[in-house]
């Protein structure tokens, strides 16, 4: 059983109406990661010193050694840039979430008091700002239990969303494991928060951005100003509102840093961004829990169907008749490397295809003749399939006259003497006079050119089936 973890498929091509409040149009959530204090040193037990996310672009760690500049640009974040952005956050009304760091908070009580005094939502950014994708689950577990409850001890409440940034590939999963989470956010992939299934529960995943955010100052392919920050910013708001505008909303994140963007030489990029965008209409400026709060309410886990979790029996079960008589094609589908972006109808549809389309032609002829003819000797006797019955009776083939029978006797008499199989059409695409009118057209067509043909309309039926079976 070869199955492919990855979610490649989201919402598709119709993502939901957010329904954001006051009917916004987008909604833009800002984020202040809070990690000075909480960054690898060897004050904090670590093996060597900080070497991600600085004005040095490039350095390495320093085994055993403190370093003294690396650490003086994390302080700065601390004793500078975050009051930069309190002041500048409070004089435009916006309240921010927080990626907070456990041991980063403890080390800055001026600064969690003054966030909580502000109402910005303080989210746990993990225990302590270090790489978790060597971690061992059982050790990054429990960093996670700990950070909880630091986090609780020093903010005094507990943290209702997570983020951990340098994660492994276990972290969301842990998060959500706790039951505490009303979010995670350690993904990139949308721009809409969704439901993901972890064990028997629903966690709710409100993506995050390493694009629209300030890291990029500190990366070789990244900002150089405030001006490109806010142009880069800037344009992703137009983009989305313009998307919101043209009736599909979405959510833009801003990921900023105290020690990056908290530097007077890149804080007017941000400043010009705020004032951008609240001289627009219908923008909201939420915290991260209160996209969580209103996708809950408007949006709760509704039950899906996951096929590619089902054992054979199941799946074949459930989809060996979307091939007339053909079992083998789910038999042989169930068997390929199948993932969530087979769990509709589309997707399936494909698999079940793949199968259809690289089997032997004696093989593909077999489910040519396992179709009835139309409005035939089957459909009178009412030996049909369930869903050919429904598929006739839907062009009116089951309320046919005298006449129109004879003609369509004699058709598929001729058709199958020429060609050797049934006249197949999917009949939900036309009405009566529609199938005749094919009919006769397709009758004078060599046997190649229809036999290419019916192996269309059989995927195109089986399209159809599978549609009105999953909606």
């Amino acid at each position: 059983m070869n199955r492919y973890p990855r979610d490649m498929r989201g919402y598709g091509a119709t993502p939901p109406d957010p329904k954001w409040p006051g009917g916004a149009r987008i909604a833009v959530q800002f984020v202040v990661n809070y990690e000075e204090g909480g960054e690898n040193n060897i004050l904090h037990g670590d093996g060597a010193s900080e070497a991600f996310l600085s004005e040095i672009v490039g350095a390495a760690p320093w085994p055993g050694q403190r370093h003294w500049n690396m650490e003086s640009i994390y302080e700065y974040g601390a004793r500078a840039g975050f009051w930069r952005l309190h002041r500048l956050f409070g004089a435009a009304g916006i309240k921010p979430t927080v990626y907070g760091v456990a041991t980063a908070l403890a080390r800055g009580p001026e600064q969690v008091a003054a966030m909580r005094e502000a109402d910005w939502e303080i989210a746990s950014h993990g225990l302590k700002w270090v790489e978790h994708k060597d971690m061992p689950e059982d050790e990054e577990r429990a960093a996670i239990a700990e950070a909880i409850r630091l986090h609780t001890e020093v903010v005094g409440t507990p943290p209702e969303g997570w983020y951990t940034g340098r994660c492994s590939m276990n972290t969301a999963r842990l998060a959500a494991e706790t039951g505490q989470m009303a979010y995670v956010s350690d993904t990139i992939d949308d721009d809409l928060p969704y439901w993901l299934r972890v064990g028997a529960r629903d966690q709710l995943v409100i993506p995050y951005t390493m694009d629209a955010n300030d890291m990029r100052f500190a990366t070789p392919q990244g900002f150089n100003t405030g001006d490109h920050f806010f142009t880069y910013l800037k344009d992703s708001f137009d983009a989305l509102y313009a998307e919101g505008l043209a009736g599909a909303p979405k959510m833009m994140s801003v990921g900023l840093h105290c020690r990056l963007i908290g530097r007077p030489g890149r804080i007017m990029g941000l400043k010009r961004f705020i004032d951008y965008i609240q001289g627009h209409e219908g923008v909201w400026t939420p915290r991260r829990i209160d996209i969580a709060r209103h996708w809950a309410v408007t949006h709760p886990p509704i039950e899906r169907i996951e096929p590619h979790t089902w054992d054979q029996a199941r799946f074949v079960a459930e989809f060996g008749g979307i091939f007339e008589h053909s079992p083998w094609i789910a038999e042989r589908a169930w068997g390929l490397e199948l993932g969530p972006a087979h769990d509709s109808a589309i997707g399936l549809h494909n698999a079940l295809a793949r199968v259809f389309r690289s089997a032997r032609r004696e093989d593909r002829l077999g489910v040519l003749t396992a179709h009835p003819d139309l409005a035939g000797k089957l459909a009178a006797a009412r030996r049909l399939t369930a869903e050919s019955t429904s598929e006739q009776a839907s062009a009116g083939l089951d309320a046919l006259t005298d006449d129109e029978r004879a003609e369509f006797t004699r058709l598929n008499d001729a058709y199958v003497a020429k060609h050797g199989f049934p006249f197949i059409i999917a009949v939900r695409d036309h009405d009566k006079q529609g199938i005749l009118n094919a009919f006769a057209r397709r009758l004078d067509n060599d046997t190649e050119t229809e036999f290419t043909e019916a192996c269309t309309q059989v995927e195109r039926i089986a399209l159809l089936r599978l549609k009105e079976k999953l909606g």
